[in-house]
């Protein structure tokens, strides 16, 4: 199966075993997520919080020869399907959390557990917050710490959130991944390498800079939640700087604890559709989802079909938008990604595909089937509408257009019937949230809709007026 999930640049960590163990970083930039592959010696490989599709650990560890032994997982993770049971159905050791109740075959461990990995030993360290059976590992050459992957506990320059459990969970839980990372990871030496799941663009992090990899010194000396007086400011900081997340977030613990279906060879692809059978799947309840490019999308769309333009945010908000058990139809153009658009679906638990359009929209048209358009506008056109802005709120209030209104994409369904029927202009970044938004309005019965190219920064610079900001 191919994907957007690949090998980064890899790091040897260590002085000592320099000649056998590497990291090697597989970076999901849609999901913000990196997962690894080590080299640990002995012609193994340890994989870490590995994405769904298994292929390109795989290819990776049989370019170089080896064979992966064990595959770790840090926590049951809410924002993407594990790849663990797809490893484990080729002989792979699952090693996991024992207070995570997973009820697959794995090997449980707990805070101080040991075990040898090739020539390395990998210790399992407590870390709640995150999620209460967060585990931290440390690879040891020896007594010789050499890196810790830290999941969603400490991440470069902040820690992950601790509001996906439950509320009433939230402080308790803020206050442990207080206590877990000063007992547990602080007080490993500075020079540790310290790998992160979560990074930049996770809707599972804190807001931090766009680095994935950091040092037990660094965080110690620059990040700015460890730099906290006490408990109560740390947990004061930590939950003021949370945000929204995908709806998608509160399904796939339980996904992950459960097992997901293993495909093994044999990956879904995209079946074409008739024009009868995608109308169809529709009135049965289907979503039809329009992935081609939003001027595309602009120039003419299928009523009511879901503008999410294939990227590799594309995961994030269909999991925000669409229910999980509902039946997907795509539109796609020909040169697109039919892999890519399967692979980012499974990712995030999304089993119900359908298929494409056969034809896509020029099979549609030449029907002579109904379509729809939406106009792409320019920073001069927006006096003649309402402008409405559907970015994430820490977006909003770092600078927008005075006067816009603000909603955000994931809470724009609910929304819509509490908004004026008048003319609107829909604003993101750059635009691709926009149209999404636009698409939404549009499948609600309005009307008179368009979608600001660029964003607020383009505005500002195309009229010479000035953002505002929150105070």
């Amino acid at each position: 199966m191919g994907g957007a999930v690949r090998p980064a640049e890899s790091g040897t960590i260590g002085a000592r075993k320099e000649a056998y163990m590497h990291v090697i970083p597989f970076v999901d930039e849609g999901l913000g997520n990196s997962s690894y592959l080590v080299e640990v010696g002995e012609g193994l490989a340890l994989a870490v919080d590995p994405g769904r599709d298994p292929a390109p650990y795989r290819a990776e560890a049989e370019r170089r020869g080896l064979q992966i032994g064990w595959t770790a997982e840090t926590h049951l993770h809410a924002d993407f399907v594990s790849g663990s049971r797809e490893l484990a159905a080729g002989g792979t050791t699952v090693l996991a959390p024992a207070d995570g109740g997973i009820e697959f075959g794995h090997r449980g461990l707990r805070h101080g557990d040991e075990l040898p990995v090739g020539d390395l030993i990998l210790r399992a360290l407590a870390t709640p917050g995150h999620t209460p059976e967060h585990l931290a590992y440390l690879l040891l050459d020896g007594e010789l710490p050499l890196a810790v992957f830290t999941g969603g506990s400490l991440l470069v320059g902040s820690v992950a959130r601790t509001d996906l459990i439950a509320p009433e969970e939230t402080d308790r839980l803020a206050r442990a991944l207080y206590r877990s990372v000063r007992e547990h990871l602080l007080a490993l030496p500075d020079e540790v390498t310290v790998y992160p799941t979560h990074g930049a663009g996770s809707f599972c992090s804190t807001p931090a800079g766009g680095e994935r990899v950091t040092t037990i010194g660094r965080e110690r000396a620059t990040n700015p939640l460890l730099a906290a007086p006490d408990e109560d400011s740390f947990v004061l900081a930590l939950l003021g700087s949370l945000g929204t997340y995908p709806r998608y977030f509160q399904r796939l613990r339980a996904v992950n604890r459960q097992g997901p279906r293993v495909y093994g060879e044999k990956w879904p692809s995209l079946e074409p559709l008739s024009i009868d059978a995608v109308r169809r799947f529709r009135d049965d309840g289907a979503e039809l989802i329009d992935v081609r490019p939003i001027d595309r999308y602009a120039e003419s769309h299928i009523p009511g079909a879901l503008s999410i333009e294939l990227r590799p945010a594309f995961a994030s908000w269909l999991g925000w938008l669409v229910e999980a058990d509902t039946p997907l139809a795509f539109v796609l153009d020909p040169g697109q990604d039919r892999a890519e658009l399967v692979r980012q679906c499974l990712t995030i638990g999304y089993e119900r595909i359908a298929g494409e359009l056969d034809g896509g929209m020029d099979a549609w048209m030449t029907a002579g089937a109904p379509t729809k358009r939406i106009s792409l506008v320019g920073p001069g056109a927006l006096a003649s509408y309402r402008i409405l802005d559907v970015r994430q709120e820490s977006e909003f209030s770092a600078g927008h257009v005075p006067g816009a209104l603000h909603v955000e994409l994931g809470s724009l369904t609910q929304a819509v019937d509490g908004l004026d029927t008048v003319p609107t202009v829909v604003m993101c970044g750059h635009g691709e949230r926009a149209m999404t938004g636009a698409s939404v309005l549009e499948s609600a019965g309005r009307s008179d809709l368009a979608v600001l190219r660029g964003g607020p920064r383009d505005w500002s610079r195309a009229t010479g007026a000035t953002l505002e900001r929150a105070r």
